[in-house]
């Protein structure tokens, strides 16, 4: 879910996020507070971290990164300068959390049980993790390609130009783009936190890991971000149950080999 929302944001907003795991954060801690003081299933928040993190998506980049695409030059000057904008980003919305939530760590107890499947042991709360993001993403791929405004999507980011001269608003798609990559790490911050502790810190490991899984499948691609999520995963899993030290070790090393051997990554171009 997280790299399908960096996917989208990069691949059609032309915005490489580097801010995108505070989203992520953000998603998390609203949904820590709402089940702490308020007593709300974080399946249920769901529906409040999601619209919160588009709306901000939404608004920052019509407030920022429109300014910044409308001043810069050509393409690669928004790509950099964008950029630099979502690095202070990360520094803005790591503190302000800080500030509200604290710098220690956080977590709750929710399924927390052991439910055994095809002869191994899984807690509940990630088997309940998988189904949702699985269920989230397939949902949001159809979106993309059922759709009237998913079409719009596609075309602009096919060819913005043309796409405009088709009729699309094309500032409006590339904001819409932004907030539901945003609204993604949102939904996957609130799954997040069902299962792992978290602090305001969290979001630049995500990135980074999102960033990885982007290149894996294919720049821009969403079906490739869905597989190359998968396969990190599962790589992932069986590096840690040999040496839970050496997950991020393996994860960069599959980065770089892929950059050597296959740089377009699973299904890019």
């Amino acid at each position: 879910m997280i790299a399908v929302g960096l996917s989208l944001q990069y691949g059609v907003a032309r915005v490489l996020n580097v801010s995108h795991g505070e989203f992520i954060m953000l998603g998390a801690f609203l949904t820590w507070t709402m089940f702490t003081l308020v007593g709300i299933n974080p399946l249920v928040s769901l529906v409040v971290c999601g619209p919160v993190t588009f709306a901000l998506g939404f608004v920052l980049y019509r407030t920022v990164y429109r300014r910044i695409r409308s001043a810069s030059e050509s393409p690669e000057i928004f790509e950099g300068n964008s950029m630099l904008a979502s690095f202070g980003f990360i520094f803005i919305m790591q503190n302000l959390a800080i500030l509200i939530w604290g710098a220690s760590s956080r977590g709750y107890s929710y399924l927390a049980v052991p439910v055994k499947l095809a002869g191994a042991e899984f807690a509940a709360n990630r088997l309940v993790m998988l189904f949702f993001a699985v269920m989230i993403c397939l949902v949001f791929y159809l979106f993309l390609t059922r759709t009237r405004t998913g079409k719009a999507i596609r075309a602009a980011a096919l060819d913005p130009a043309a796409a405009g001269i088709m009729g699309i608003e094309v500032n409006r798609v590339l904001a819409l783009c932004f907030g539901l990559g945003a609204l993604m790490a949102g939904l996957a911050g609130s799954l997040l936190s069902m299962s792992y502790m978290i602090q305001p810190t969290m979001g630049f490991e995500y990135t980074i890991i999102a960033i990885i899984v982007v290149v894996i499948g294919g720049l821009g691609s969403i079906q490739g971000s869905f597989i190359g999520g998968f396969i990190l995963g599962i790589i992932g899993t069986i590096v840690t149950y040999i040496e839970p030290g050496l997950s991020l070790v393996a994860y960069y090393l599959i980065f770089m080999l892929l950059l050597l051997v296959k740089p377009s990554g699973i299904l890019g171009r």
